[in-house]
């Protein structure tokens, strides 16, 4: 849904699972100002006790795989007015969608319900990329096992559950293995994420390549932004082979050997580092704020270089 642009009514935003996007939702609540709009934010969450609170309204919820969770969605979002969904979890990817598509009374920028299915499944995704010819590692065959490999979770995120297989006794004791994707291991690689932002219409605002410094946990807690034409051009290819829309957040590495980019991953949300991308002038939250009040955003041609984000920790008080 999108409102008369002539309105001033203030913009609710519901986060799906973003209990630490802090640093994200201040950027969405200065994009408002500068659109002349008040922001306000609000977390759906399983805990009161999350650093959003210190921002935003949080609201007390239900687990994803909860078969009541879109009517308690629901009954959140009406009595709230919201009026922007937007996912900060893997899971909460395909609620956005499926939420959007049966209520209609809010607007979640994401990809179909289907889609964010198939890329949360590691070894679905892969597939996928393969039959779109989009470079990937090799995935491991049994008939030429080529040590090392690494092995995914198929369902995961944050590097959780992620092992290195050095020789065949280990990947012998790997359990389940079938619930794993299991890939050639480049050690000598470089890490860069995407961050991206595509209208529901298929434009491309925004293409905004980074590298991995540093990373915690599976989160980026150091990035710069770099000036790399192939990346972009590749990162592009994908976008419009894919048909994704929204905020997206690509992973790539390139093996240092030979210099070849490979895609690891998409994540179609924002991602925990997006805010470098920011900083560098591609203003996601803007763009997403403005396709919600039917405002033409101007694509970014390039992101500044060597813009560099370092996160850290920090606290939220609570008197419980």
């Amino acid at each position: 849904m999108c409102p008369d642009s002539t309105t001033d009514r203030e913009i609710r935003i519901l986060f799906l699972g973003g209990a630490k996007r802090v640093s994200i939702a201040r950027k969405f609540i200065d994009a408002g100002t500068r659109l002349g709009r008040k922001v306000s934010i609000f977390s759906y969450e399983l805990s009161r006790e999350v650093p959003i609170a210190s921002l935003g309204q949080v609201i007390i919820g239900r687990r994803w795989s909860d078969p009541d969770l879109l009517a308690d969605l629901h009954s959140h979002i009406k009595r709230l007015g919201i009026d922007i969904i937007l996912p900060f979890v893997d899971p909460a990817i395909e609620v956005a969608g499926r939420y959007a598509r049966t209520y209609n009374d809010a607007w979640a920028p994401t990809v179909s319900p289907d889609l964010a299915e198939t890329l949360f499944d590691k070894a679905a995704a892969a597939q996928l990329y393969v039959s779109h010819r989009i470079p990937v590692p090799g995935t491991f065959t049994p008939d030429t096992p080529q040590f090392p490999l690494i092995a995914k979770p198929r369902r995961g995120s944050a590097s959780k559950g992620i092992t290195i297989i050095n020789n065949s006794d280990e990947l012998e004791r790997l359990t389940a293995p079938d619930q794993y994707l299991i890939e050639k291991y480049i050690a000598r690689r470089e890490e860069y994420t995407v961050d991206a932002y595509i209208t529901r219409s298929g434009s491309i605002i925004c293409v905004s390549p980074r590298l991995r410094v540093e990373v915690l946990g599976g989160e980026v807690t150091r990035s710069v932004t770099v000036d790399d034409p192939a990346l972009t051009r590749l990162a592009t290819s994908i976008i419009t082979s894919l048909r994704l829309i929204g905020p997206v957040t690509l992973q790539f590495i390139r093996d240092l050997t030979d210099s070849t980019l490979m895609l690891m991953e998409i994540n179609p949300r924002l991602g925990g580092g997006v805010v470098c991308s920011v900083h560098a002038g591609a203003d996601i939250p803007r763009y997403i704020l403005e396709e919600y009040l039917g405002i033409t955003s101007q694509p970014l041609i390039t992101v500044k270089p060597g813009i560099m984000i370092c996160r850290y920790f920090d606290e939220t008080v609570f008197n419980v």
